[in-house]
Formats: C-alpha cells, structure tokens, sequence
C-alpha cells in the first residue's frame, strides 16, 4: 500500500457521475485523490483533455473522499488510522453543519456530506467498518471523537429511507445502502461505547430492514428488480457488507439466489456482461466485484465466484491495493453448504455439452431462463437473450438482444453506459441503435417485456406492443457445434426493418451469392453464416461505453416490408458447406 502524502478533501462532494470528459464521453482519470487537493490546471483526460468545471471538481472530490474511506478502512486492519478517523470527523462535523447539500440536483434525495443521500450511504460503510475494525485491536484509544460522527450517520439513513418508504419506493437500490449505513454506523458506536449492538430489528430484520428490502427488490430467480448488473451487484455488496458477524444460515435463501444469478450470466473465464445501465469496464467496480466475490464465497460454498475475480484482477491495474484479502471470518458461520433451486430450473439436454464451473465442482448447465434473461452455452458460445422486464430508470431499450462472448472475449457483448452525467452519449446508449437487437423505421420503441419459451435445445422470446403494429420473435438453437438464431418480424404495413449486429471485435463481412459470411476476431474467433432477405450494411460506430471514441464495425442488415426472416448460424470454427446446410434444413 503506497504512502499517503496529503489529507482528505476539506469539501463536501457533489455527484461522482459528473465526473465525465464532456467531449469524448470517457471517464475523467482518476489522479489526485490522496493529495485532497484538485489537480491544477484540470482532470486530464485519456484523449488529453484537461477538464476544469464546478461540476467535475464537485465529482473529484466524491472521489478522492471514497478513496479516503477505502484506504482507512485498509489501515483499521493493520491496527492504524485513529488519529485520521477522529480528524475525519472533525472535518465532517464542521462541513455537515449546515444540514442538506444545498447545491444537489432537484430530482435527488438530499446527502449531507454530498449531493446525494445514497453517495453519503456508500461512503459512510467503510468508514463505519473501519471504526468497528479498530475496536476490535487492543489500542483502541482516540475513538470517541467519531460518536457525533457515526450516531449523525444513523439518523440521516433513518430519515433517508423513511423518505423513500414515503415515495413508494422502499424497493429502490438507494435504501440497501441506507440499511447497511444504519446497521454498520450503530454496530460501530456500540462497539466504540462497549455496548451490545441492539440494531438488528430496525435494521436487518424488521419490516423495514434488510431481508424486507431483499425481498421486495428481487425476483424468486435472485434478480434484482431493475435486471442490471451493475445494480445487481450494487445492492447485494450492501446486504453482504451488512452481514459482518451474521450467521448465513439465517439469511434469506433469496441472498444465494442473488449470487447464484452472478454465476449464471458470467462466461466461464468470468466476464459480467454489463446488463442494462452500468459501466461496461472500470478499474474500481472491478475492486467492487473482488470484495463480492471474496464475500459471496463465505456466504455460500457452492457459488463460489472465482472466475469472476480472476477477470476483475485483470482490470484493476494499480488501483489493486488487496483490501479482499482482508475480509476473512466475515461471518459468524460456514458458508451455506447446499444450493436453492431456482423459481425455473435449467434445462440440461444430451445435445449440449456440460461445462464445468471452475471453483464450484458442479456442471454448469447449458440452459438457464430467468425473468430477464435467457443465458445459452454451447460449442464454446456464452449467448444472453434479453427478453424481461424494461428495469425502470436503468432499462434500456435492448429487447430481443443477442449478446455472444467466447470465455474471455466480448464477441458483441451488451455496451453498458457512460457516467450519467453525460447526456448526449448516455442517451445514445440507452437507445435501441447501441444494442444487437432489432429497430424499425429508425425509431424508439416503448417500454415492454416479452415472453420466453424454451424446450429440450432452444429458447424462443417474444415480444409486441414494442412498435405499434410489430410482433417479433428470436430463437435460438442449441447443438454441439453451432448456435441458430432465428429472427422473425412482421408487421401491420411496410416498415423498415433493421436488425443489427454490434461488435467488440474486428468483424469481417463477406457477401456471397446465397449468404453472407462474418468473422469475430479477438482471443477467440466466431464465425457467422447469415442468410434471408434484405441487404446486409457496414458503417462505423461507437465501441462500448468505457470509451465511445474507439470505433468499431456496425452491421445493420435491412429489409422493407411487412415481414422478415433472418438467419445467422454462429460457431467458433470456419461453417464449411456441411453445418451450412443447417440453415437450409430449417
């Protein structure tokens, strides 16, 4: 762990997602932090600009206050930073005077220490566990100064998810991290006072807590509510960060499902394919997905999430700085031994080949449908049909997608999302031309779920009501060599009908007489055989949403009409004329 060489911020943040290049839509970097002090002359960004507004030093100093909080809740494990803690307090008391944030945007619930109520949740947790970490070192002196400071943070998670129980939105991801601010921050100044902790009820265990929360915000299938990711793993780091000393065997089996669904959707060389709204790629929600794994692995033995931290490692770069591999004894009990079934147990057929989870000493099965999603693995292709509900504020308009992955590469995977505070390319991707999926006349379709039906090989989604006048299905079958997929659209009068292909890779496209051959190059290759009518197109467009400057091959295959049949057979080795034949058989 580097020196620190400076001291926290003496500002109160503002909203991290502005913290976004407003020219090149990318992530500012992430540099100054333990100085406290914003970089003169600007945030450099990777296309080398140098960003200087109130809103983007406002979002580098939520910043650099997180990376405060982790890095003294690194220390609390070493038996160090009191001395910071009482002063961070200090600091806290004399910038949190004043009561709300009175800078923060009209649409949110106001924080103290920041813009928002939720970002003074997230940085509360680590300092309140670095509190309670210390107290269990025998030095345990100079902690009373954080009382005001942990007993405020109670109170303002009170009132914060009393105000969303008042909104109707009690199922909201914001109030599982207000549950787990007010379980760590009174755990923490019982500790600090040599009490025992009489918090459960209000906090995890009553009409209010967490397992309420858990069960109004996920589905049986363990999804949570907006089928994202990202807030996926956002909520259940909270529920998991709030167990400290829990026993898992009396948590909700629905806690096991939550992890279970990670499983289900990552490839087996542990790529999360950014469902719905969230980072497709960023260094610290990589640490985020290691303190899960290591977490979710003490929780529960048999959804053993290691592939998952191998590929966040890989993406940490020098952030990395081990925090996971402090977090032992976690709980007050084993890992849960056995799994729960799922609401709609996989399909395992003779015609797919089982694929073994490395870490878990199960079989992964080839078939998985949940309410959102419909994941297929066969002949070396991880594919993920999107086909559940919208997700709210973080959906995005991407019903029917197909997304491929090969173990460790994104063929066409889902592109996820730039910080919100970009508004141009955040629209951009949440809008139906970003996703592998089909658009009619140009336009945007309304929200919708569809319906999912599968057999012993294939699944098959459907949805209408998206575009007035437009049903439209996808199937996918299943062999041991090859995935078939299966678009069918028809329509109530002539419309332009596009169903697009968006690469991560290097695609190849070649147009043949009766069809037309595409090549994904990356770690591994995918070979593509696609036939049906209309005209196949190539244009230039934006990558995934980590750096939309970097420009990838588009695919958009058109018909106009009032009906469309696309073909396209998918396999990881070169579609000689035999498997061709596959098409024409159906």
């Amino acid at each position: 762990m580097a020196p620190l060489n400076g001291n926290p911020p003496t500002e109160r943040g503002g909203w991290w997602h502005e913290y976004v290049c407003p020219a090149h839509g990318v992530e500012l970097a992430h540099v100054g932090f333990d100085s406290g002090n914003f970089p003169a002359g600007g945030v450099p960004c990777p296309h080398g600009c140098r960003v200087d507004t109130p809103a983007v030093r406002g979002a580098w100093t939520v910043l650099a206050h997180h990376f405060w909080a982790r890095r003294i809740r690194l220390l609390a494990y070493e038996g160090q930073g009191a001395d910071l803690l009482a002063s961070y307090a200090r600091l806290y008391s004399e910038l949190t005077k004043s009561g709300e944030h009175e800078q923060a945007q009209g649409w949110m619930q106001r924080g103290r220490l920041f813009h928002q109520a939720l970002t003074d949740a997230v940085w509360g947790v680590p300092i309140s566990h670095a509190v309670l970490t210390l107290t269990e070192h025998p030095d345990r002196g100079g902690l009373g100064e954080t009382l005001p400071m942990l007993d405020d943070m109670v109170a303002g998670a009170r009132l914060a998810r009393d105000a969303m129980v008042a909104q109707d939105k009690f199922s909201s991801n914001y109030t599982a991290w207000f549950n787990a601010l007010g379980t760590t921050a009174s755990q923490a100044a019982a500790a600090v006072r040599g009490e025992a902790w009489d918090g459960a009820e209000e906090w995890l265990t009553g009409e209010r807590g967490q397992f309420a929360h858990l069960h109004v915000a996920t589905g049986e299938d363990g999804w949570e509510w907006e089928a994202s990711t990202y807030y996926h793993g956002f909520v259940l780091r909270a529920y998991l960060l709030s167990l400290r000393g829990f026993d898992p065997s009396q948590a909700p089996d629905r806690l096991e499902s939550m992890i279970r669904a990670l499983s289900e959707i990552a490839t087996d060389g542990g790529i999360l394919p950014a469902l719905h709204d969230g980072p497709y790629r960023r260094a610290p929600l990589a640490l985020e997905w290691l303190e899960i794994a290591t977490l979710a692995g003490q929780f529960a033995a048999n959804h053993a999430l290691d592939a998952i931290a191998t590929q966040a490692l890989s993406e940490v770069g020098p952030t990395y700085d081990g925090l996971e591999n402090k977090l032992t004894n976690w709980f007050s009990g084993p890992p849960r031994p056995t799994a729960t079934p799922s609401v709609d147990p996989p399909v395992a057929t003779s015609s797919v080949a089982q694929t073994a989870r490395a870490g878990t000493g199960s079989a992964r099965p080839p078939i998985v449908t949940t309410t959102a999603y419909a994941v297929i693995r066969t002949a070396g292709i991880h594919a993920i049909l999107d086909h559940g509900p919208h997700g709210g504020s973080h959906g995005h308009h991407d019903k029917l997608a197909l997304y491929l992955y090969g173990a460790t590469t994104p063929w066409q995977p889902d592109p996820g999302q730039v910080p919100y505070g970009h508004a141009q390319w955040r629209a951009h991707y949440k809008s139906v031309v970003a996703h592998p999926t089909i658009r009619i006349d140009g336009l945007e379709p309304a929200e919708a779920t569809g319906t999912l039906t599968h057999n012993d090989n294939s699944v098959t989604a459907t949805i209408e009501g998206w575009y007035d006048g437009v049903r439209a299905s996808r199937q996918l079958i299943a062999a041991d060599n090859y995935l078939l997929d299966i678009v069918r659209v028809t329509a109530d009068r002539e419309r332009e009908i596009v169903l697009q292909f968006r690469p991560d890779v290097d695609l190849t496209v070649e147009v043949g007489p009766d069809a037309t051959r595409t090549t994904w190059t990356g770690d591994e290759s995918l070979y593509g055989y696609h036939r049906g009518s209309g005209i196949p197109v190539t244009r230039p467009g934006p990558g995934p949403a980590d750096d939309p400057q970097r420009t990838r091959t588009w695919l958009d295959w058109t018909v106009v009409g009032t009906e469309a049949t696309f073909y396209t057979l998918y396999s990881t080795t070169p579609i000689d004329a035999a498997l061709a034949e596959v098409i024409t058989n159906v």
